[in-house]
């Protein structure tokens, strides 16, 4: 199996300019997502200057930026000047705020007010139907489901994305997104929920390679890898 056999699209998710930048120029991804803390790790300093520089970068693929504000009023402000940077831009907004106040009335006024958003931090069936229903008929939007965290908890994802895909997919426009992911097994799985996208780090990304090579090749390559290191090291477990 190729990742190019499955149906679900593949955006990367990251905040360094310079990555973002040359997984555009491979022409594999298919949109870029990133976050406050994606930000921080990457040094961003100036938040409205790298959001101009990466839609000026990428100005035809999908680009979700995250508000950074944690009240409403704000938020509502920030999604606008995020919005009016490009048309391929999805607003995202955290399914509540730090305090757990539901963010489902901002949703509902910024969809109708013709905003795209990547609705974020969803973890639960009920979070994803309250979004789902808040969106403005005849708008593009997002549903990111934590899949990877929710595997973190020890509960099994694929049930819930399975269910929140029919949801999803119930309404025009709406798409679910499988995110924070932990390993390329995590694609197979997002495409066989019926997810549209799923989010991939560039650590991830990196291994792409290996995607659907021969387990019998990757076994000996893995013992090849074992055999340079200890050649390296020069130890020796016999003594003479």
């Amino acid at each position: 199996m190729n990742v190019s056999d499955l149906k679900v699209k593949i955006f990367a998710d990251g905040a360094d300019s310079e990555a973002m930048k040359a997984e555009y120029a491979k022409g594999i991804v298919k949109g870029f997502t990133t976050n406050p803390t994606l930000m921080k790790k990457a040094g961003v300093k100036d938040y409205v200057a790298f959001a101009g520089e990466m839609v000026k970068a990428i100005p035809d693929l999908s680009l979700s930026l995250e508000v950074f504000s944690d009240d409403f009023e704000t938020m509502a402000k920030e999604a606008a000047v995020l919005s009016a940077l490009g048309k391929n831009v999805m607003v995202k907004i955290p399914i509540t705020n730090s305090r757990g106040e539901s963010s489902i009335p901002l949703i509902r006024q910024l969809s109708k007010q013709g905003i795209n958003l990547n609705v974020t931090a969803v973890f639960t069936i009920r979070q994803v139907m309250e979004a789902v229903d808040a969106f403005a008929e005849g708008t593009h939007n997002y549903v990111s489901v934590f899949a990877g965290r929710i595997a973190n908890a020890g509960v099994d994802p694929e049930p819930i994305m399975t269910v929140a895909a029919q949801i999803c997919h119930a309404k025009e426009g709406v798409e679910l997104l499988w995110a924070s992911p932990r390993e390329t097994l995590n694609i197979v799985q997002a495409d066989r929920c019926g997810c549209d996208i799923i989010t991939v780090t560039n650590d991830l990304l990196g291994k792409l390679g290996d995607f659907g090579k021969s387990l019998e090749q990757y076994s000996l390559e893995t013992v090849q890898m074992f055999a340079r290191d200890a050649k390296s090291l020069g130890f020796s477990i016999l003594r003479e």
